[in-house]
């Protein structure tokens, strides 16, 4: 069973695909039911005819005890400047998901979708005493999804024809992209561009979400699709090659802080950290990025202390 946590339109889109794929039964929860059960509804009416798949709407949390994936998209309201912002709020609200979570299904598998996700991460997993290999934070695979992107715009190509993009750290202000390990054709892309050209690649990547939010609002179907992948991973333990949010312990010489790096995601949860080969330069961005977590992180502690 998926269980997703929050019924606005990331988590909707998201019961949408796992229930058009008929990937398993699905309970979208809700503190307005009336809500999650309208999205129920509506979810119902695209499983496929074959499928013998349920898709319920509760406020219950009772009902997610035998869930062996946990999507939290639950949000205390919108962020407009930073994904920072009511990360206060946030944490709150994540601490009872998460004592829900641990009281009905401790052993599920957790992906976070809520902002600032790196934070969010550290704090039901700490907070909640979960294994750290059953908490992802979904992020920098969409962060790689519009770095790839940006670069195939760049060069005037497809982004079938762009290999490697991957974006590491924090998703935010300081997230990195990964520019020696990206190519064009087989190519690498760092011998093909100039840095102007990086450094606006860099910065169209970091801010991608402002220029959408200027368009239409927040991203619905990226990090939906982004979602269900790794949701789909685990319910049918097809092993995948992801960047993610995971708490790490030495890899890139970062200690007990959550950030983007690569992972290998299963039935089973993070199976693997992967340390790939970057400069000097993104490695310092890198830190730089993990710190600037840490501090928010070690504010959210203190704040949830008082």
């Amino acid at each position: 069973m998926i269980s997703i946590i929050g019924s606005g339109k990331v988590g909707s889109a998201i019961g949408f695909l796992c229930g058009v794929f008929s990937l398993d039964d699905i309970v979208l929860i809700n503190r307005n039911e009336k809500k999650a059960v309208g999205e129920a509804l509506d979810i119902t009416n695209a499983i496929p005819t074959s499928s013998p798949i349920s898709v319920t709407g509760t406020n219950d949390y009772s009902k997610i005890k035998d869930s062996k994936v946990i999507v939290i998209t639950a949000s205390s309201g919108t962020h407009l400047q930073s994904r920072s912002e009511l990360m206060y709020d946030q944490a709150k609200m994540m601490q009872k998901i998460g004592s829900n979570i641990a009281k009905y299904v401790p052993d599920s598998k957790i992906l976070m979708v809520t902002n600032p996700v790196d934070v969010l991460t550290y704090v039901v997993q700490k907070e909640a005493s979960f294994s750290s290999k059953n908490v992802i934070g979904v992020a920098s695979s969409l962060d790689s999804s519009r770095f790839r992107y940006l670069l195939a715009q760049e060069f005037g190509t497809n982004q079938s024809a762009i290999q490697n993009a991957i974006v590491m750290g924090e998703h935010d202000d300081t997230m990195v992209p990964i520019f020696s390990q990206a190519k064009y054709n087989e190519k690498p892309v760092t011998d093909l561009l100039d840095d102007v050209q990086i450094l606006k690649v860099t910065l169209d990547v970091r801010n991608y979400w402002k220029y959408l939010r200027d368009s239409k609002g927040h991203s619905v179907f990226g990090i939906a699709k982004n979602t269900f992948d790794i949701i789909r991973s685990i319910i049918k333990d097809e092993p995948l090659d992801v960047p993610a949010s995971v708490l790490l312990d030495g890899q890139y010489g970062l200690y007990d802080v959550c950030i983007g790096v690569p992972i290998t995601i299963n039935k089973n949860g993070v199976t693997k950290l992967h340390q790939i080969e970057i400069t000097q330069n993104e490695k310092e961005s890198l830190s730089k990025s993990a710190d600037a977590v840490k501090n928010n992180i070690n504010k959210t502690l203190r704040y949830l202390k008082t």
